[in-house]
């Protein structure tokens, strides 16, 4: 009788943690507004990795993207199709996109979904090479375009859409609306809200990636926000190439002013500082090298104005190919992971003209003769104290001084200083014309 009282409390503990464990299910939220980048990346991975340990009963990506790195969509296409928790992606709000990039992560999810208003799309891969934006040779461009299509067959095929027309946003660069992408099978749903999206849903069967089947029952269910770290909130707002040139540029800048100035202390360690942390963005963005060797060419120029004083010509030289470096320093796939125009206009111009301006300073500085302490004394006139035989004492500069001389001086006569060693100064008399003398008259 006591062993079945203990076994009935055991049953009810247990329907009692999995009635608890089903009423706290939850879905977890997070929104993509930014470009796909290794930060992105992380974000989601992470998001995806904290629903599997909270065993939520799915994932919601708000995305807004104009798209970004291949190899961040890889990676997140990855991570969404081996999730234990239904992935549900929603380009939202209206107004916002799934380009380029976007539409890769829209049809990897397990429920793809699209607010009024919204556009998916325009996915051709596009590359930069060389020094300039040229395209590429035919081959090559086949290569990456099959590449791309393949990797969207390879994701839509799985989801049971339309493969045709995903494959199209590829090769033709289509973009599509939410009516248009709904009725060629792109997305299952057009929501206005998230609340909208889950009662659509309501207890409708979903295929995963891996054949399976699921139900999900979203509607009353919570839904719980998951922000960036402060860690990649600071690392993402560091991957805008803008950023980066500008902290690369004030660093360049700020190193050669504690060049100028040793022991400021101040301009070298802000100038270290913005360096590393220009150098840690740019190692996660494909970054061209050559561009950084344009815009140490450009300070070189910078300098050699001071030097040679061409009147602004190798100024002008230096702006110009900081701002080339600056455009070419990101090699990006979308206009908005590249460094704008503007953006190195503003940085180039003033930081040439401060440059060669500071360089200026301080090249006059040490051209000029010293003339404060003991070094102002040399070049200056004084008068012998004592006889110089050839030791004595002068008084130059409103001081009195030990000095030797190079030929015997009497007191009161004015010597020149020329060296100074130590305490001691080496003088030499003051020449002095005599006039010349008389002609001889002869009787």
């Amino acid at each position: 009788m006591k062993s079945a009282s203990i076994s009935r409390l055991l049953l009810a503990i247990a329907a009692a943690l999995v009635l608890s464990s089903v009423s706290f299910a939850e879905v977890l939220k997070i929104v993509v507004n930014d470009t796909i980048q290794p930060i992105t990346e992380e974000y989601i991975a992470r998001a995806i990795d904290e629903a599997q340990r909270r065993n939520a009963q799915a994932i919601l990506i708000e995305i807004n993207t104009p798209g970004g790195l291949v190899e961040s969509t890889r990676h997140i296409i990855e991570k969404i199709t081996s999730s234990q928790v239904p992935v549900i992606v929603y380009v939202a709000p209206s107004g916002s996109r799934a380009g380029s990039a976007g539409i890769f992560i829209l049809q990897a999810a397990d429920v793809a979904a699209m607010a009024p208003g919204t556009n998916a799309g325009a996915a051709h891969p596009v590359l930069l090479f060389g020094p300039t934006q040229v395209k590429p040779d035919d081959e090559m461009k086949q290569k990456i375009e099959n590449d791309a299509a393949a990797l969207m067959r390879s994701v839509v095929s799985r989801r049971g859409r339309n493969i045709e027309f995903a494959e199209s946003a590829v090769r033709e660069s289509k973009s599509f609306t939410d009516q248009e992408a709904l009725a060629q099978h792109l997305i299952d749903y057009i929501a206005s809200s998230d609340d909208d999206l889950f009662r659509q849903i309501g207890s409708k069967s979903i295929k995963r990636f891996n054949g399976h089947e699921a139900t999900l029952n979203l509607s009353g269910q919570p839904v719980v926000p998951f922000g960036m770290t402060l860690k990649e909130q600071i690392l993402d707002y560091l991957m805008d190439p803008n950023i980066a040139f500008i902290l690369l540029a004030i660093g360049a800048l700020a190193l050669y002013a504690e060049f100028n100035h040793p022991g400021a202390v101040v301009p070298g360690t802000v100038g270290v500082v913005f360096i590393l942390l220009a150098a840690f963005a740019l190692n996660l963005l494909p970054t061209r090298f050559a561009a950084l060797g344009l815009i140490l060419g450009a300070f070189a120029l910078f300098a050699a104005e001071a030097k040679f004083a061409t009147h602004g010509v190798l100024t002008i030289g230096g702006i110009a190919l900081l701002t080339l470096g600056g455009l070419l320093l990101v090699d990006s796939p979308i206009p908005e992971m590249r460094v704008h125009l503007l953006t190195a206009l503003v940085v180039s111009i003033p930081l040439g003209l401060i440059t060669a301006f500071l360089m200026s300073i301080a090249l006059k500085a040490r051209r000029n003769k010293m003339v404060s302490g003991a070094q102002g004394i040399i070049g200056e006139t004084g008068i012998a104290q004592t006889n110089l035989s050839p030791r004595g004492k002068i008084f130059v500069h409103g001081e009195l001084w030990d000095a030797v001389s190079s030929a015997d001086v009497s007191a009161g006569q004015s010597v020149v200083v020329r060296r100074i060693d130590g305490l001691l100064l080496q003088v030499e008399p003051l020449a002095i014309s005599s006039p010349a003398a008389a002609p001889a008259i002869t009787s």
